[in-house]
């Protein structure tokens, strides 16, 4: 199925499935070099008892000829910009990787406008205040593949082939010049409930990095720590999905039964 843009701003927002009337909606932001289609089984499994939206981020796709985004607030601003502010439909935001840094600033930007996310899930990626740092984005192209092979993000053998090098590359490049250089700006602590989730074998992130999570919010923390490494949500895609139907159920009015 072709993305097809959701209601909201068609050029950030995604919906790939019609939800129900009153359903909770799940925003998903993708991790570096990713796109909206990587949540189409998420969509596809909960729908349509919750409304599945995901994000795409300028510069790949159907956004090729944007000019990519050079840092996370642009990145949350923008999204920001794209949820219509009338609309008073529980809200739930998803990232991973990357896409748990997006949204957090976009959490950040929520709350500051009165509007909290329902729950905040954050998924592979450690807390700020952890203090790991990178800057992949300046290493050359082998580096930056091998990286990417590590974290089994991408089959290895894709990039033997030139032209989905010359598609995949700068999008991933240009992500990670964004995480490379994020530094949290300091703001109060958010009010909205945070789970995190994480992989027991992430090359990039602990299970201690990831509970560091719990020193930004005031509000109900869970860490749920699963098998695999940095793609564990992929091999565990039915547990993974049953504890956001789970949070949801207790933290956002009106979710039903997905699975």
């Amino acid at each position: 199925m072709a993305d097809r843009p959701s209601a909201g701003h068609p050029k950030w927002l995604r919906r790939f499935h019609q939800p129900e009337p009153g359903a909770p909606r799940l925003l998903c932001l993708p991790h570096a070099g990713g796109s909206a289609s990587f949540y189409f089984p998420v969509s596809k499994a909960l729908s349509p008892a919750v409304d599945v939206c995901a994000v795409q981020y300028p510069g790949r796709q159907d956004r090729a000829g944007e000019p990519f985004a050079r840092s996370m607030r642009e990145l949350a601003q923008g999204v920001y910009d794209a949820l219509d502010e009338r609309d008073r439909t529980p809200t739930a935001l998803f990232g991973h990787s990357m896409g748990a840094l997006v949204a957090f600033e976009l959490a950040r930007l929520l709350e500051d406008a009165g509007r909290p996310p329902a729950v905040l899930f954050l998924s592979g990626r450690g807390g700020p205040s952890a203090g790991r740092t990178e800057s992949l984005y300046v290493d050359d192209d082998a580096r930056l593949i091998e990286e990417v092979v590590r974290l089994d993000g991408t089959d290895a053998a894709v990039f033997q082939d030139e032209e989905l090098r010359r598609l995949i590359l700068p999008p991933l490049r240009a992500d990670y010049r964004v995480v490379d250089t994020y530094r949290p700006t300091p703001g109060p602590r958010l009010g909205c409930p945070l789970v995190v989730l994480t992989g027991d074998a992430d090359p990039r992130v602990t299970p201690d990095e990831a509970r560091a999570w719990a020193r930004e919010t005031d509000g109900p923390f869970e860490c749920h720590v699963h098998p695999g490494g940095h793609f564990y949500l992929v091999a565990r895609q039915q547990d993974v999905l049953a504890g956001i139907e789970a949070a949801l159920r207790r933290f956002a009015p009106g979710a039903g039964a997905a699975l």
